[in-house]
């Protein structure tokens, strides 16, 4: 793997297991909790942070509307197991995706469905913009209306 990807997929690693840690101190519960009428719960933050790595990976690759509407209607993922498992399987595919790119390939501009044009690594790094900003939601979420701080570590 190209050592760019390797640095960024570290950055991955980090927030992945940060969110990890949170997960594990979550009650089923508290996934129920939604601090602002028509926003995501922390289950959905957490559900939606966890098909990142799988839809932008498709998105990269130039899916349709239609494509990712299939993809997330075909994943429910409403347990505390089932959002760590597809963080981690999620993120595993991910890599192997990036894995299996050229040089050339990692810098080809594609566009996704809605018109925005990156390149593959382009597109990482967003995934890793978009994964921390989540992070963050998440983390605000707990600590200022929920009374709930996981006390971890969000950056090494």
């Amino acid at each position: 793997m190209n050592p760019y990807c390797q640095s960024a997929f570290h950055q991955l690693e980090i927030v992945i297991a940060s969110l990890s840690e949170i997960i594990g101190q979550l009650t089923e519960e508290d996934l129920a909790f939604r601090p602002t009428q028509g926003k995501f719960s922390v289950g959905e933050t957490l559900e939606h942070l966890a098909m990142i790595p799988i839809a932008d990976g498709k998105v990269l690759e130039e899916a349709s509307e239609e494509d990712m509407i299939t993809l997330y209607s075909s994943i429910l993922l409403t347990t505390k197991a089932e959002i760590s498992e597809a963080l981690y399987e999620h993120f595993s595919l991910l890599k192997k995706q990036f894995e299996g790119y050229s040089e050339d390939e990692l810098f080809t501009e594609t566009t996704s469905w809605w018109g925005v044009t990156y390149t593959r690594f382009e597109w990482l790094l967003e995934m890793i913009a978009h994964m921390y900003h989540h992070r963050g939601q998440l983390h605000a979420m707990l600590v200022h209306t929920y009374d709930k701080d996981p006390e971890i570590l969000l950056f090494e």
